[in-house]
């Protein structure tokens, strides 16, 4: 089974006030981090989605075996993000795993669990689970696919987890929901002080 991985990293952070893919956490950039954390979990090929401030997004990706790919339509919202990532996957994967780039708890062996998880059981989707809710990071069969280009632009992955519950196979996120929308958010789970 081959899983491809699509990082979502196009957005413009509004709420934060700057792009949080280039926010450094433990000496990395969010984005650089969320890509390495990818690679490290085996996906092939990585494609990172990119929207607001692209070079400087891209020149976080330099070295890593990640190809980058423009969304023109990025402010539309996420669901055109993820069409353009699940259109960048060769024919030739299985499956794709959507990360987003500011979930702190998210790590390599997390999202090596959810290829596991793919690989044994063989279910349409492989969610997290975390605060009483299933989310991405997220493993989709290439069977939903169409379903998830189908997406409104301002929809994301979630929807599809959720529409139809008897098909998603859920691993354990611990501290899942703890992501990166505003300076309180970044000063709350860094440590790092405001400003």
């Amino acid at each position: 089974m081959r899983v491809g991985g699509v990082v979502l990293a196009a957005g413009s952070s509004s709420r934060l006030g700057r792009p949080k893919q280039l926010l450094l956490h433990e000496g990395q950039t969010l984005v650089r981090r969320t890509a390495e954390a990818a690679v490290a979990a085996g996906l092939l090929p990585v494609v990172a989605v990119l929207g607001a401030h692209p070079e400087a997004v891209a020149a976080e990706l330099a070295g890593l075996p990640v190809h980058p790919v423009l969304n023109p339509a990025w402010a539309a919202g996420m669901g055109l993000s993820l069409r353009v990532g699940l259109r960048a996957l060769p024919p030739e994967v299985d499956a794709a795993l959507v990360v987003l780039c500011d979930q702190l708890r998210v790590d390599a062996a997390h999202l090596a669990a959810l290829v596991d998880t793919f690989t044994r059981t063989h279910a349409p989707i492989v969610a997290s689970g975390y605060a009483g809710a299933r989310g991405v990071p997220a493993l989709f069969s290439r069977a939903l696919f169409a379903e998830l280009e189908a997406l409104a632009p301002e929809e994301g992955a979630r929807r599809v987890i959720t529409r139809e519950p008897s098909r998603v196979v859920e691993v354990a996120l611990a501290g899942g929901d703890e992501d990166i929308d505003t300076a309180a958010d970044l000063s709350r789970l860094t440590g790092t002080p405001r400003g």
